[in-house]
């Protein structure tokens, strides 16, 4: 039965009414999906299926498995309508909409297309071509127009843009016109002003040189005049005087008095207390009194004063100074009768000050006995009775045994600060002493140089008492080695500072015992041993170590500066008379992190380096204040030009290089060194000298020792422009005479030290001169000056701290004889007439008049 469309009626209901197509079509679905293998049990089972559920719910998919089911979408409820032939033929709703679809718009274009032959006109062909062409013609001239505005534009872009950098050019012409004009302006006002600068400060100069002369000359009036000339003469004096500016200080603030009165020392005081009443009110302020220095006035201070200050000032006197004693060689006819009467008047006061006085200064905190001969082991016991405060004490260069050892422990119980240096007449038993009592516990500083007769042993017994050192001082111990640092090091793990100068047989093994002390300065000097080693024992164990001082040790080399460059605190570094180094070590140093942190540099003596030092010193290094090149021979005066780059600069010493007056121009534009040393520097003249002075005017410190090409020019130069000198260094130079002396007394009233050591042509003026005008010298070496009297120096000492004189003739290596005239090879200096034989040493000097006491 191929279709049931001519069935009887009454079977095509039974069909439909019984779901008969829907489920042959689910059963062959299934089996045509399913493919099972025995097909009448499946059908059975799958009728029993269709039953359960009812022919409701029937579906045609239904009897197939869920995994096997095709996805696609159904035409149809069946497919098996047409098979039966239920319906005439297939149709769907969207088969309706797209046929009404078609048959729409094709209905709607057929009555459009008639709508628009009927409506619109018939037109003819040539007129619509000639409006075509007059389309055409419009849009090529419009095309032709717009390429053309189109070029006009860029031609006028272009032409702006010309005349734009035309101007721009002209405007950079003019104003570069203008700076220029400007620039020389300013250039020629600068010179202007730095000539009328230089003509005022050498008018001044001279001003001042002719007052200097007439005063001076006024002086030689009155000491030779009669009396009545003279009280005529010295009130014309006061006249001149009285052109200075007058200052009353005592309306200044008490603060700022009382810090002006700090700078004077105790002579100095007591005579401005003698000026009136005023001026003895604010000499009694107690701060004045808490340091008391006897140092400078022993050889002339009364035991009644001593006693009378220390009760007075007993509640305030918190620092004493009782150092040395003063040989007054004038009023004694021979050195060896002023030391032993120095001796006894020293150790009488020391009686008096400790039996009487130093018992009642509760307060004193510091007290400085140290080269007091007559210091025994009695008065220390006396000093520990009545002052068991003591913070600071001094022993040094006395002569007290193990009895005063044996008191430290246990009357200064809060001892911090201890000087033994150089006194020889205690053992190590007296060291064991220290620990006794409440022992010496506190004690963070500790100097034991020149102390040789401490062994092993003694230093065991330091470790054991003074546990808590933190700086350490062992200088000239030949004694002193590696044992002893171990021995030292057992116990004192606080050690930060360790300074061993002239210590030959320390080596590396002390680094390598100091590893246990957190170290962070070192300081050795003249030793072999130390190799590059230590440097490396430094960089392991020592990170924070900012202070390396290693001056002559032959055995380092660039490896050592290698091995320093991982430190990241080091600040000084030392290493004088290193004379393996060169510059690759120096390269490597400072291209490590430390090289922006260090602040002074000492290469003395480094003959290896070059101007490749300078270069990279001046890239890393901005921030060295203090740098020492002396006798690096191979520095030139391209090198020196790298120097004016490290701004902080304030120190240089190029003595024993090359230097000319080319470097010496090239120096003179950083214009903030303070200090320069050009000792042994033959290549500078008096030009290259005036040169730097120029634009130097802040020097403190210059020192062109052993020039002896330099003239009375170089002086003038520093009494022009360097006014605020206060120390100078002349030495070695014979060309200058008592004129350049009278130029640098008349302007440089700071000078506190002053070396004209082996300048014969100097005499007595000099110092007539330079007591007069440099009021502030405290320092002065004259050796080899023979045409300087005896007697001129013996009054000069009196004003200074410290004088050196002799009239001897110079060395042969001063290059020149008595006179000043150069010495040819195989020459020997000519022999003088014969003249008294003086040569003495003074220091600390202080009293202008022998028979005069405080």
């Amino acid at each position: 039965m191929a279709s049931l469309r001519n069935a009887d009626p009454a079977l095509r209901n039974y069909f439909k009414e019984n779901y008969i197509p829907q489920v042959c079509e689910a059963l062959l679905c299934g089996v045509i999906i399913t493919r099972p293998e025995d097909p009448l049990r499946y059908l059975e089972k799958m009728i029993m299926v269709i039953i359960e559920n009812g022919l409701e719910s029937l579906l045609w998919d239904m009897c197939i498995d869920p995994s096997l089911k095709p996805k696609m979408r159904r035409l149809s409820e069946t497919y098996l309508e047409q098979l039966f032939g239920l319906h005439d033929q297939l149709m769907t709703p969207e088969l309706m909409i797209k046929a009404c679809t078609f048959y729409t718009g094709r209905l709607v274009k057929t009555h459009f297309c008639a709508w628009k032959e009927m409506a619109i006109p018939q037109v003819n062909e040539e007129e619509i071509l000639a409006a075509k062409m007059e389309r055409a013609i419009r849009h090529y001239n419009f095309s032709l127009q717009k390429s053309s505005f189109r070029q006009w534009c860029s031609y006028v872009e272009r032409n702006r843009e010309e005349i734009e950098d035309a101007v721009q050019e002209m405007q950079s012409i003019f104003h570069h016109h203008k700076l220029k004009s400007s620039l020389r302006k300013w250039k020629d006002q600068a010179k202007y002003v730095h000539q009328k600068r230089e003509d005022d400060m050498i008018l001044q100069h001279e001003l001042e040189l002719k007052k200097w002369k007439s005063k001076s000359e006024l002086k030689i009036t009155e000491e030779t005049a009669e009396e009545p000339i003279y009280l005529k003469q010295s009130s014309s004096e006061v006249h001149l005087a009285d052109d200075t500016t007058q200052c009353d200080i005592s309306l200044l603030p008490e603060r700022a008095i009382v810090q002006i009165f700090l700078y004077l020392s105790l002579r100095e005081v007591i005579t401005c207390g003698q000026v009136n009443h005023s001026w003895m009110s604010m000499t009694q302020t107690n701060l004045l009194w808490n340091a008391i220095d006897f140092s400078m006035v022993k050889s002339i201070i009364t035991d009644k004063f001593v006693v009378s200050t220390l009760q007075r000032w007993r509640l305030n006197v918190l620092r004493l100074n009782f150092r040395g004693c003063v040989l007054r060689t004038k009023t004694l006819k021979s050195v060896k009768k002023a030391y032993d009467l120095c001796l006894l008047r020293t150790k009488r006061m020391l009686y008096t000050c400790v039996n009487i006085n130093l018992g009642h200064c509760k307060n004193l905190q510091e007290l400085n006995v140290s080269d007091c001969p007559t210091l025994t082991d009695d008065l220390m016991r006396h000093i520990s009775e009545g002052c068991p405060g003591i913070l600071y004490l001094n022993l040094s260069n006395t002569a007290i045994t193990n009895r005063t050892m044996r008191l430290l422990p246990r009357h200064f119980h809060n001892l911090q600060n201890l000087s033994l240096a150089y006194c020889r007449k205690f053992t190590d038993k007296g060291l064991q002493y220290l620990n006794l009592g409440n022992g010496c516990h506190k004690l963070i500083y500790l100097d034991l140089s020149g102390c040789t007769q401490i062994s092993v042993q003694g230093f065991r017994n330091i470790a054991s008492s003074c546990t808590g050192i933190i700086y350490l001082t062992m200088n000239d111990m030949p004694t002193l080695t590696d044992n002893c640092v171990k021995a030292l090091v057992e116990k004192c793990r606080s050690i930060a500072s360790v300074v061993f100068i002239g210590s030959p047989h320390i080596s590396d093994s002390a680094f390598d015992a100091l590893s246990a002390c957190s170290l962070r300065k070192i300081r050795f000097e003249g030793n072999k041993r130390i190799t590059d080693a230590s440097f490396k024992f430094i960089v392991r164990n020592y990170p924070n170590i900012n202070h390396i001082y290693m001056a002559d040790c032959k055995g380092i080399t660039d490896s050592s500066l290698k091995s320093l460059a991982p430190l990241k605190q080091l600040t000084v570094l030392n290493l004088a008379n290193c004379v393996r180094i060169g510059d690759t070590g120096l390269r490597q140093l400072v291209d490590g992190p430390s090289s922006t942190r260090i602040r002074e540099l000492n290469l003395s003596n480094c003959v290896h380096l070059s101007d490749i030092t300078l270069v990279k010193l001046s890239e890393r290094c901005l921030n060295l204040n203090y740098l020492t090149l002396r006798n690096c021979e191979y520095l030139t005066n391209q090198g020196i030009e790298y120097i004016v780059n490290l701004s902080s600069l304030i120190s240089l010493d190029l003595s024993g290089t090359v230097i000319s007056d080319e470097g010496l121009i090239a120096l003179s534009k950083h214009k903030k060194l303070k200090e320069l040393s050009l000792s042994e520097c033959g290549n500078i003249t008096d030009a290259g000298i005036e040169a730097f002075c120029k634009n130097s005017l802040i020097l403190e410190q210059l020192d062109v020792s052993y020039c002896p090409q330099l003239s009375e020019n170089t002086v003038k130069a520093l009494a022009i422009y360097c006014t605020g000198l206060t120390s100078l260094s002349l030495a070695g130079c014979p060309q200058f005479t008592d004129s350049a002396i009278e130029m640098l007394s008349a302007r440089c009233h700071y000078l506190h030290i002053l070396d004209i050591c082996g300048c014969v042509l100097l005499t007595d003026q000099t110092l007539r001169d330079l007591q007069r005008g440099c009021k502030q010298l405290r320092i002065l070496k004259m050796q080899y000056c023979r045409q300087i009297s005896t007697e001129a120096a013996h009054r000069m000492a009196s004003l200074l701290q410290q004088q050196e004189h002799s009239s001897e003739d110079p060395p042969l290596w001063f290059g020149y004889d008595w006179e000043g005239k150069p010495l040819t090879e195989h020459q020997s200096p000519t022999t003088p007439p014969v003249k008294e034989d003086a040569s003495f040493l003074v220091e600390e000097s202080s009293n202008p008049d022998e028979n005069e006491e405080v």
